[in-house]
Parts: C-alpha cells; structure tokens; sequence
C-alpha cells in the first residue's frame, strides 16, 4: 500500500497536476469536484493520478455524490440561478437519467437541491423546493425534505412545514436528519424569546422587525413511519448535521447569535440530551468525523488565537476552546476548508487556499491534486465498494 502512494505521488509530480483520461476505465478511489465555472464535473482517479472532466450542457453543475458501487454519479444541473434539477450518469457520462417528475407546479417553480443518496443505495434524498402561487399574486418558496428511488420518479415527502433543508443519511442508512427551520418574533436581543403575545396573528403583515429564522435537528426512519425532534434549543440556530461514521452520534453547529458558531454532539435516539463541546465564538467552516469516530474534525476560524482557518481535532470529552489541538499544522495546508476522509480512512481530501488538495494520513505527505482549476466546492469521494470502472454493470 505505501509503494502504491508513493507511485499516485509520483504520478502528480511528474504531471504537475492530474491529466485528462477520457479513454482508459477509471481504478478509484476517485474524487469528484466541480471548478469554479461550475461547467463540468472533475473526477480525480488516485489509482491512476489522471482526471476525467464530465460535462452536460452549459448549465452549473454541482456533484454531490456516487451510487453505493461508485458506478454513477449523483448531480445537479441549473440555469443559472434557475431551481435545478437532479441528475445520475455513469462514470463516462453516458445514461443520464432526471431522477424527479413533477407536475402539480410549471416547470420553472420547482427544482431539486443536496440530494443524497442512501447507503443501502435503495433511497435517494433531497431538499424539493417549490415556488407556490399565493392569492395576492406573489410566491411562496418551499423547502420539503424528498426522496425517490434511484430509478427516479414523483417525489414523496418526509417533511411538512416547508422549511426543511440538508438531509444526511446515517451510515446504514436507516435513518434520516435534517434541519427544520422555525420562526419567531426577536425579543429584546437575539439571545431572548419573544412573549407568546408578540407572535404575528394569521394573515398579518409583518412586523416592522423581521421574524428570525432558527433551525433545529430532526430525524426521520427510512420508512417515513418514525420522526422525531432531536434538539429544541429556544434561541439559536443549528446546522450542518455529520454522522458519526459508527452512527451512535450526531454532531452539528449551533449558533445562538448570528456568526457565533459552536461545537455540539448528540447521540441519535430520541429523546438524547445534547452535549455542548465548545463555548468560546468562531466560526466554524465545516466539519467531519474521523474515521474511527473519536474525534470530530473541524475547519474553524478565529480559534485558539488563530485568525487563519485551520483543521483542528475536536475532543468529544472536555471544552474543545482549551482541549483542541491542530491536527496538522503543515504550512502547505494553509486557509483549510472542506476535510473528507476516503472509505478507508487513509487519505484526507480538502480545499487549501482553494486548491484540491490531498493529505495522506500516515506519513502527512501533502499533494495539491490541480492548482491549475482552483475551485470552492467539497471534494466527493467515491464509495468503498467501487472496484474500479471495468467492473461496473
């Protein structure tokens, strides 16, 4: 395995980046991106340090994710800042399939956003968003937590409110969380809850204060039969729930003021008590578990007396503002975002000053995969299941 990523490294020093490879069947692990012209998607292949680019059409493209096997890949096409519409083709590119049908809106009110396919590969979830006619003329946006079969077809529903956005499979994908976004009138500042006499009556206009959008965590089975409210905070918002990779635990951002971030965790059952992990303001970029779910792994700004965005490894037990510690402090990593570990655990893929970058985690070698197409997008791994392209169906 180490003469293996010696001779990956190799590849990319001799090629000064990764080369085209339009012909030859992909090896894997690969890892997909988009650049910054959001024109094509760029499919890195570490078992042969070539890049293949897809392109389908000129609409923004946006990648998201591979089938269970990694024999097709999951994406988005819009127009525009047109609503998009959610895609899977092959590795090549050939059989592109429309995964959702909708008829009860015209076309251009509604569109597909982050969906995600199931581990199991038997459902894919996504965020529909539907432009709804209200009677004084104007429009309504909704956002309704979906899924279809990855044959595609009409959407069924998880959510009701029309608020809900960024479903994350378990990793069994028995489960579903998501966000949940409510609103409420401000109290006297952002950390108070307005008195239940401020709420706006029905078909009201608004206030001259604006209503303040808060997120909260719900999980929902794969069968739609079992939902429930995971976190309930009375202020303060959440986002960006990650599974751990064991799937006993939840970890998400919870902001009780705008742009004031924090670490938080949860275990995945009803009824489970959140457990604060940090209490000082940052601001949290993005984060991920390691592999071995001891740990979560963070991209953080304005921590530890640390202006620049670095990756750091956050304890489960303690206060992450004194516990912490970097998990790499290589210069060749500067201005970290986006860390996401292989199946295997073995590399780390991540945005350095923009550029795809590759962090074997055994010895700590740094690769920066393409500084020639720079881009601002996480990079998606393909499945441990893949085999390689020759042996897709």
């Amino acid at each position: 395995m180490m003469r293996k990523a010696c001779l990956i490294l190799l590849l990319f020093a001799l090629n000064g980046g990764l080369l085209r490879a339009q012909e030859s069947p992909l090896v894997g692990p690969l890892i997909a991106t988009t650049p910054p012209e959001q024109d094509r998607i760029l499919v890195y292949d570490l078992g042969s340090g070539t890049r293949r680019d897809l392109a389908f059409g000129d609409e923004w493209h946006s990648v998201w994710g591979y089938s269970p096997d990694g024999c097709r890949i999951l994406f988005t096409l819009s127009d525009g800042i047109a609503l998009a519409r959610a895609y899977t083709a092959r590795l090549d590119g050939a059989d592109r399939r429309e995964l959702v049908s909708y008829s009860e809106l015209a076309p251009r009110d509604w569109g597909v956003w982050e969906p995600q396919w199931s581990p199991d590969g038997t459902r894919i979830a996504f965020t529909m968003v539907r432009n709804q006619p209200q009677r004084d003329g104007t429009q309504e946006t909704e956002y309704h937590i979906g899924w279809v079969e990855p044959q595609g077809g009409e959407p069924q529903f998880y959510s009701v409110t029309g608020r809900e956005h960024g479903p994350q499979w378990s990793p069994d994908g028995q489960w579903l969380a998501y966000v949940s976004v409510d609103e409420r009138v401000p109290g006297a500042d952002v950390y108070a809850t307005a008195a239940p006499t401020a709420t706006v009556p029905p078909g009201q206009p608004t206030p001259d204060i604006p209503l303040l959008d808060e997120g909260d965590l719900w999980v929902v089975s794969a069968d739609g039969q079992t939902k429930y409210r995971l976190t309930d905070f009375d202020t303060g918002s959440v986002r960006d729930p990650r599974w751990s990779p064991d799937g006993d635990l939840i970890s998400f951002i919870f902001s009780p003021s705008p742009v004031n971030d924090q670490f938080w965790m949860i275990a995945s059952s009803s009824g489970a008590i959140p457990t604060q992990l940090s209490y000082q303001w940052s601001l949290i970029l993005d984060t991920t578990w390691l592999p071995d779910s001891a740990a979560i792994l963070a991209s953080v700004r304005d921590f530890h007396d640390t202006g620049e965005n670095k990756l750091w490894r956050i304890p489960l037990v303690g206060n992450a503002d004194t516990d912490a510690t970097l998990y790499t402090d290589d210069p060749a990593l500067g201005f970290a975002d986006y860390p996401r570990f292989s199946p295997d655990g073995r590399w780390l893929a991540l945005r350095s000053a923009y550029s795809l970058t590759l962090l074997d985690v055994a010895n700590r070698t740094v690769t920066h995969l393409d500084e020639a197409a720079p881009g601002n997008t996480p990079p998606i791994w393909s499945p441990a299941a893949f085999s390689g392209e020759a042996n897709c169906p």
